[in-house]
């Protein structure tokens, strides 16, 4: 892409690891784009001045100059960037908050005049693959040019607020649930005789063509294919068996539900503690979903 939508400066608050997967995914993508970047550490800024970035320690001034900021700290960290940044500055300005938990009612409060986003990307920006979520506000008028700077990262869904933290149990964990059922695979790989590199290799290779296979087939149920491969008496059914007794099916089910309640937890405590470190009240009390 050589077009950011009319947006010539990004500001990432926070230019930490993800911040910096960001700000080297945007260069490759938009020729005409400035990032200025801020961080806490030196370490930070220089990565991330490495990366292309103008960097500085200057939140206010980071936000002043740029058309679209991009709210990456640590979400605890967040009241300090409100106390930092002229409330005057905001006005105007198209913010997508990737900070867990912090809630767009809250930034509503404390961000006043701002055309505000919350998004969950997730590990996958590093290699531009990211499957993320943005929910909004009634006032998105900018949604377009928010999907395209986002698209750049990967695939962008829309949703509403309240699937943030089932997506978050998901897409934004789910990196990591999948890598711990390659280590698995790989290792039986290694019980059954094979070399560790050739099980890590033919995993990879089998992973990423059952993914292709689905993609190109988006009406195919996944169990049509595992029915396509499953033969009478044969390795396969042995195998599903297996993890049938072992109730892997139902353990993962499990894993994201569990997941998502967490999310819903900490998402709570960390909305509340924000409000009252800036000193805003609750305008309502946040319903629970009850499962």
């Amino acid at each position: 892409m050589s077009s950011s939508g009319g947006i010539k400066r990004i500001g990432i608050i926070g230019a930490g690891k993800i911040g910096s997967a960001m700000i080297k995914s945007f260069k490759e993508c938009f020729e005409d784009l400035e990032i200025i970047a801020t961080g806490r550490r030196d370490i930070t800024l220089r990565n991330a001045e490495n990366l292309g970035a103008r960097v500085t320690r200057d939140n206010n001034e980071a936000v002043k100059t740029s058309d679209l900021i991009i709210l990456s700290v640590k979400p605890y960290h967040f009241p300090d960037v409100v106390k930092q940044v002229d409330e005057s500055n905001w006005k105007g300005k198209i913010v997508v908050s990737i900070m867990a938990g912090v809630k767009l009612e809250t930034l509503e409060l404390l961000l006043k005049g701002a055309e505000l986003y919350r998004a969950m990307p997730n590990i996958n920006t590093y290699v531009r693959k990211s499957s993320t979520a943005i929910a909004h506000l009634n006032n998105a008028e900018h949604k377009d040019i928010v999907e395209n700077i986002f698209s750049c990262l990967g695939s962008v869904y829309w949703v509403p607020e309240e699937i943030i933290d089932a997506w978050t149990a998901l897409a934004g964990s789910g990196p990591a649930y999948i890598t711990e059922i390659i280590d698995a695979l790989v290792l039986g790989g290694i019980a059954a005789g094979m070399p560790r590199d050739l099980a890590y290799k033919a995993i990879l290779d089998v992973l990423e063509g059952t993914v292709k296979l689905l993609r190109n087939n988006s009406k195919v149920h996944p169990l049509e294919v595992r029915d396509e491969v499953i033969t009478p008496a044969g390795t396969t059914i042995r195998g599903l068996m297996i993890l049938e007794s072992y109730g892997v099916k139902a353990a993962l089910m499990k894993t994201i539900e569990a997941a998502y309640r967490k999310s819903l937890s900490i998402g709570e405590k960390i909305d509340t503690y924000i409000r009252k470190q800036i000193g805003v009240e609750k305008s309502r009390e946040h319903v629970k979903r009850s499962i």
